[in-house]
């Protein structure tokens, strides 16, 4: 009990000194209005996404929840893909027809009915009994893509079958090339279209999970015991792979462009790379032949950059100049945080903690009520500015 309530003070120090708890500030008199006293008892009764995250808060250890919630360092750049929204205002069209709004998108030769995506989240089961699976089971009713991470708590056949159709496959390389061409390999067979290479974390420093102490905590122990990062009933990807003298199942410090060319040449997937923050590196990225990039700092987890995502995303797609497709992530949380990234020249959004949120509230229904709410607002949007496609939407409605 004494390492718990170390760990909950330790948590509570480092959200009063955090900028998360700061990092939108309200002018005077504004009330906010995303807050409620009661958190909703079924999803029905959800008005935006934010609803589901109080819920989420009471239904997961506070392990669980600070391990979705926290990121790099004191939390800055977390912070920051919030506060980057609030920086860009919108120009919005009068006196169009918006009667009849189509959000279909084309990625990959595959047609989704929105252009958001349920970014890769690994160990699911923290959140919800049945974790990605649940998940899956939402992305396929939706028609909304989805990418499973490498350190899935199922296996890729499983996800693929609940889903109903093949996800893209979201690689951790290893510092050992066996295990990476084992994992692609067995994404590639179970018909994963696409693989999308996460570049943005040869090291973490992620203080809040660490203030937990995990290896003497008991509400961390079953988890954390040592070596069972490497266990295939944790990590059932790995199954069949020697993962001997790894020394991370998500981490990997010898990567270099020589690797995105040796991964190239071996996979026929259309090959992404998550992480992708300069026009330098968009450059590279196209010059090597990689087929899409993820604008991501991995939703603040990664470097404690302070620039969010949004921010980066302009030099990214400049640089691309439309020759491979451009997602992004990181603080995405209303229909008009999407639109202006569509607006900026992103083909699609990722999304991670609010469908982490509904998971961990409701399970698959939760998942599926966080997509509904999200793309109704987008469609309002859409029809506010005056936009009836996502082919309608550019800089053009951009101030600035």
């Amino acid at each position: 009990m004494t390492a718990n309530r170390d760990s909950r003070r330790g948590f509570l120090r480092y959200l009063a000194a955090s900028p998360l708890l700061g990092a939108a500030p309200r002018a005077l008199g504004q009330f906010d209005f995303t807050l409620t006293d009661t958190p909703i008892a079924s999803p029905d009764e959800a008005v935006n996404v934010f609803d589901f995250e109080a819920v989420a808060r009471n239904n997961l250890t506070l392990a669980h929840y600070v391990y979705m919630a926290s990121g790099a360092d004191d939390g800055a750049t977390v912070a920051a893909n919030r506060s980057g929204f609030e920086k860009i205002q919108l120009r919005v069209r009068r006196l169009v027809d918006v009667r009849a709004v189509d959000t279909s998108i084309e990625l990959f030769g595959a047609r989704h009915a929105f252009p958001i995506v349920l970014a890769p989240c690994g160990t699911q089961l923290a959140f919800h009994p049945e974790g990605e699976l649940a998940t899956a089971r939402a992305s396929g009713s939706r028609d909304c893509l989805q990418i499973m991470s490498t350190v899935s708590s199922f296996g890729v056949e499983d996800v693929n079958a609940h889903r109903g159709a093949p996800v893209w496959y979201q690689l951790y390389p290893t510092e050992k090339w066996e295990v990476t061409e084992g994992l692609v390999r067995r994404a590639e067979a179970a018909g994963c279209p696409a693989i999308a290479v996460t570049v943005d974390v040869p090291v973490v420093n992620r203080e809040a999970i660490a203030r937990f102490r995990r290896d003497t905590n008991p509400e961390c122990l079953p988890c954390h015991q040592p070596g069972l990062e490497f266990s295939t009933s944790r990590r059932p990807m790995f199954d069949g792979l020697d993962i001997s003298g790894l020394s991370s199942t998500s981490r990997a410090q010898n990567l270099t462009w020589d690797f995105v060319d040796r991964l190239r040449d071996f996979t026929t997937a259309g090959l992404l790379l998550k992480g992708i923050v300069t026009r330098e590196d968009a450059s590279l990225a196209v010059e090597h032949g990689v087929d899409g990039i993820i604008v991501s700092n991995h939703g603040g987890r990664a470097e404690n950059s302070g620039r969010g995502t949004i921010e980066s995303l302009p030099e990214v797609v400049d640089a691309v100049a439309g020759r491979i497709p451009v997602l992004v992530d990181g603080g995405f949380r209303r229909g008009v945080d999407v639109f202006k990234a569509l607006a900026i020249g992103a083909d699609a959004v990722c999304i991670g903690r609010p469908y982490l949120w509904g998971l961990s509230a409701f399970g698959q229904e939760g998942v599926e009520t966080v997509l509904d709410l999200l793309r109704r607002e987008l469609v309002v949007m859409m029809q506010q500015a005056g936009t009836t496609s996502l082919d309608a939407i550019n800089r053009n409605y951009l101030v600035g």
